[in-house]
């Protein structure tokens, strides 16, 4: 049973900073500006059920994947984290929407879709998939027992399950997050959550540099 919380808690702990859905909560309302309650709630159950699949597929068959194609895993940081740090700049250089601009707004301001770019790379980036990759191919090899190794494997999709939810609570109600922090303070946290993501996409291209110039030394 231990080992099963252990599973699950490894999980979870080892995505929700990298996703980080709190701090991605203002810049998911900036994209859909303009959306109505039950558009951004639909939007945020799409993120939140994309995300779950697509860190699954990263945690089953991920490091399949990537062998199959003959990618390394630092390959994938280097793109992705230029996918990621593009993605930042823009949010960090986009004008600043005032509130009555927002209120005035019948629809979105421009098209948003769930998958790109409110869950790719918005929510789920190469970061956090490359963190799915690395637990999915760390498979415990000592276990046997077909039961707890599937008891392990249901307590890793759990923890995805948990981090889905926590993106779909973090995205549906990132109104009256923003509202608590008023016009100024919600462009302020949204510059500094973009600021933030960009340097998450320097991060991670210049960890996926280091491995590959360590594999040329």
């Amino acid at each position: 049973m231990q080992n099963i919380i252990n599973a699950f808690l490894l999980v979870y702990a080892a995505l929700f900073p990298i996703v980080n859905p709190l701090g991605n909560a203002p810049l998911f309302l900036r994209l859909t500006r303009g959306s109505t309650d039950a558009e951004r709630s639909a939007l945020a159950l799409g993120v939140a059920r994309n995300s779950f699949f697509l860190l699954l597929g990263s945690l089953l068959i991920g490091s399949h994947v990537l062998e199959f194609f003959g990618i390394t895993l630092p390959v994938v940081r280097v793109a992705g984290g230029l996918v990621v740090a593009a993605f930042g700049w823009q949010l960090l250089h986009a004008p600043q929407v005032s509130g009555q601009d927002t209120a005035e707004t019948g629809g979105a301001m421009y098209p948003v879709d769930t998958f790109y770019p409110l869950t790719m790379p918005l929510t789920i980036g190469p970061g956090s998939m490359s963190v799915a990759i690395t637990l999915g191919s760390q498979r415990p090899s000592a276990v046997t027992d077909i039961e707890q190794l599937a008891a392990l494997g249901g307590a890793a999709v759990a923890g995805l399950a948990a981090i889905a939810a926590t993106i779909f609570v973090c995205y549906r109600f990132a109104g009256r997050i923003v509202a608590l922090l008023g016009s100024r303070g919600t462009d302020v946290l949204m510059r500094l959550s973009a600021f933030i993501l960009f340097c998450i996409g320097i991060q991670i291209i210049w960890t996926g540099c280091s491995a590959l110039l360590g594999t040329v030394a």
